[in-house]
């Protein structure tokens, strides 16, 4: 999951080198947490959220597969 995350910011932000994903494994759920560039911040979260909620709708379908539940967390870096 954390490598699909990666693929698919890198290819909307400008500064990809930035992306670091960390991935935080529960029981049952999984937490990836998503930092950016600040500048970025925008273009991962979208028009009022969309790109976020895309990810996150990609994701939940994944984690059916696996039997998981994942959650993908924005993180704010300043």
């Amino acid at each position: 999951m954390k490598d699909l995350v990666e693929a698919i910011i890198r290819e909307i932000v400008d500064h990809p080198d930035d992306v670091q994903v960390r991935e935080v494994k529960g029981e049952m759920t999984t937490i990836l947490e998503l930092r950016v560039a600040p500048s970025d911040m925008g273009k991962v979260i979208g028009r009022e959220g969309r790109t976020a909620k895309a990810i996150r709708t990609i994701l939940n379908a994944a984690g059916m597969r696996a039997n998981r539940r994942i959650e993908f967390e924005i993180v704010n870096v300043e």
